[in-house]
């Protein structure tokens, strides 16, 4: 038996993404992850349902 280098349940998220935009009603930030686009989401700012068709998304990442 050998030892995994990571865990289990790592080959179901390792190709997740995650994308950050503005919530079209208040301008707070929110995060949604590739698996989570068929769900509904409420911004923690003005706690209204965020429609990410509808958000730009924001670029992320270093240069």
């Amino acid at each position: 038996m050998s030892t995994p280098l990571h865990c289990p349940g790592f080959e179901l998220f390792k190709n997740l993404k995650s994308f950050t935009c503005k919530c079209p009603n208040c301008g707070k930030e929110a995060e949604i992850f590739s698996d989570e686009f068929n769900k509904k989401h409420f911004c923690k700012g003005c706690k209204l349902e965020i429609d990410f068709t509808k958000c730009i998304p924001q670029a992320t990442g270093a240069s």
